[in-house]
């Protein structure tokens, strides 16, 4: 009780928001733990590894639906996600961008050091002399439209949820869904149609790897705009309080601006 009060006392004297004691960073842990054991002894053919597998993407996918469930709810009926709160919200979205930017770096890096300094493996050339590439001008070209189309379609969403307009934001928002499932499907469609995998030379595990794991960040920002458009439907953006939009438009754009990189470079100059 003495607790209680203490807590209920800082609560009220200062603008931050103290959250309460949560299993969820726990079992973030371990589901990491369970996953990486998995990856790691897969990799290693050892047998029977399936069930720290499944059991490390259960925790997981139960993990990440308690914890934003909690922080929707911190947000909406608690009243915890101030202005001063959110201010703390952005930074910290911002700087997890800046990660994700320098993740991707890496993989730029090896690109361009890979093409600038090819093997005589490779024929001396870059792309490899014994590869068919990729026509830029087919899918990916596509594919850049339709990020682009999707990422206007987000500030146009911006721009609705500022003014209160729910039906616009809406037809936007499910506008913006679409190409995101669209995009990743023509993704697919180009991996399995492909004429050479990722076994095929250093060219082949760059182009994956970059490709892959921007794909794998469209999967995200997808999923992240499926749960906005259930917000919106629950009434939880108003003009003034609408962060967790702001938070996936931003990782939105970010996914678009390194699919252009990727297309310029990889797709493009890389051919």
């Amino acid at each position: 009780m003495k607790q209680h009060n203490v807590t209920q006392i800082l609560k009220s004297n200062q603008p931050y928001h103290l959250v309460n004691i949560s299993p969820w960073p726990l079992a973030c842990a371990t589901s990491a733990l369970l996953l990486t054991l998995g990856a790691a002894s897969r990799m290693s053919s050892f047998t029977r590894v399936n069930l720290l597998l499944r059991g490390g993407i259960l925790i997981l996918l139960l993990m990440m639906t308690n914890w934003w469930t909690d922080a929707i709810r911190e947000g909406t009926t608690e009243g915890e996600h101030t202005q001063f709160v959110q201010v703390g919200l952005r930074f910290g979205m911002f700087f997890f961008i800046i990660s994700e930017i320098l993740f991707f770096f890496g993989f730029f890096w090896a690109f361009f050091h890979l093409s600038f300094n090819p093997s005589i493996v490779l024929g001396g050339t870059w792309p490899p002399v014994f590869l068919t590439i990729l026509n830029t001008s087919d899918v990916p070209l596509l594919n850049t439209v339709l990020l682009l189309v999707s990422g206007s379609g987000t500030t146009w969403i911006h721009g609705s949820v500022l003014f209160g307009s729910k039906w616009q934001a809406s037809n936007s928002f499910k506008d913006t869904l679409d190409l995101a499932i669209l995009f990743t499907a023509l993704q697919a469609v180009e991996y399995f149609s492909a004429p050479f995998t990722i076994s095929q030379s250093v060219y082949g595990s760059s182009f994956y790897m970059a490709t892959g794991f921007h794909g794998f960040h469209v999967f995200v920002g997808t999923t992240f705009i499926g749960v906005c458009v259930m917000r919106l439907v629950l009434n939880h953006f108003c003009c003034d309080h609408h962060f967790g939009f702001e938070a996936a438009a931003w990782y939105w754009h970010f996914v678009d601006l390194v699919w252009l990189f990727l297309f310029a470079t990889v797709y493009w100059w890389g051919s």
